[in-house]
């Protein structure tokens, strides 16, 4: 994709906050609320944000010089323990076998009880996103490339195969009965992929919408409705009918959405954004949806994991200084951000 000029980006982010500034306003009264804030501090950048519902642990990676696998508590969200030398991008968890794994290279499987590092998985590629999926214990393996998918058995932590995806993947999320649905960032389409035998069976096709720079996908499973999240040339939402690839309706979101949920115990879509909003999309039937509540987080804060035992939404950012007037370009679209302040590195929850 061809470089933005910075003062283009900044531009289309400003047109963004305009056109959707009236209806920020009109929906920022809501149900939800930040209920927590907690400044863990550490030296690191971060990614995606993973939780073991069952096991209320909450793991944050953290790369840099002294990279690690943080660990906190679900529900106080206080330091719980950390794997050391784990730089990965993400982690996934298996309830049933307790074991962890996350997107270093080799991938590490570890212990989620005792955070021992139990061996690492050679794969190729370049991981990044992961995602369990409980229809057959298999952990997916998302690379920027080829190949594009590795699928683990995810009770010994072997390779099962690999998985052609057609172009570089985001965010993955399974219906739970054998089908798996992937984002695919460059190809502005959404890959489906046949769980059992690793192979795609379709794309939706969502080029008709001009988007590109793919990221969050989130799936009510009962309805067969997608949310694909899409930051170019503005970021927005299209809701997607999850067995043929129509599309059913859009909503503009914010700059730097990364990864997405959906609850199917309230009927949300949710999303966050680099911007500093947590948009939430209420489902009210498969053919209506509304934009329930705009709430405002923090600069910065782009990924997010839903807790499905409390409802409970956690994500997290840095406290940003002022953008040095010598920055490169910031990536299009997402929110262009001075340097992190040293200390500043803060957990979220936010809930009813």
């Amino acid at each position: 994709m061809r470089p933005l000029c910075r003062g283009v980006v900044l531009a289309a982010a400003i047109a963004v906050l305009a056109s959707t500034g009236s209806a920020q306003h009109e929906a920022a009264m809501g149900p939800y609320k930040v209920l927590k804030t907690v400044k863990v501090g550490g030296d690191g950048g971060f990614d995606y944000i993973s939780a073991d519902v069952e096991g209320r642990r909450l793991y944050v990676p953290r790369s840099g010089s002294n990279g690690q696998l943080t660990v906190f508590d679900l529900d106080t969200l206080e330091s719980a323990g950390s794997i050391a030398g784990i730089k990965s991008g993400g982690a996934a968890i298996n309830p049933k076998s307790h074991r962890g794994f996350s997107t270093t290279k080799p991938i590490t499987m570890w212990d989620t009880k005792s955070l021992q590092v139990i061996k690492t998985i050679d794969v190729d590629g370049r991981p990044d996103g992961i995602m369990f999926d409980p229809f057959n214990e298999r952990v997916w393996v998302l690379s920027h490339a080829a190949p594009y998918a590795t699928a683990l058995d995810a009770k010994e932590g072997s390779v099962v195969g690999t998985i052609d995806l057609g172009g570089q993947p985001e965010q993955a999320v399974s219906d739970g009965k054998g089908t798996v649905y992937v984002t695919i960032m460059d190809r502005s389409n959404i890959a489906v992929v046949d769980a059992k035998n690793l192979m795609v069976t379709n794309h939706f096709d969502l080029s008709s919408r001009g988007v590109n720079a793919g990221s969050g996908l989130s799936l009510d499973a009962k309805n067969h409705i997608l949310f694909s999240y899409w930051r170019s040339p503005s970021p927005v939402v299209l809701i997607v009918n999850a067995d043929n690839g129509n599309i059913i309706t859009s909503f503009p979101t914010d700059l730097g959405v990364d990864t997405v949920a959906f609850n199917p115990a309230t009927m949300e879509a949710i999303s966050t954004a680099g911007g500093g909003s947590m948009i939430f999309i209420k489902e009210n039937s498969p053919t209506r949806f509304e934009v329930e509540q705009r709430l405002k987080t923090m600069v910065g804060a782009r990924t997010m994991v839903l807790d499905t035992k409390t409802n409970h939404v956690l994500t997290m950012a840095f406290e940003y200084g002022p953008l040095p007037a010598d920055a490169p370009p910031p990536v299009p679209g997402r929110m262009p951000l001075g340097p992190p302040l040293p200390g500043s590195f803060t957990l979220l929850m936010v809930g009813r």
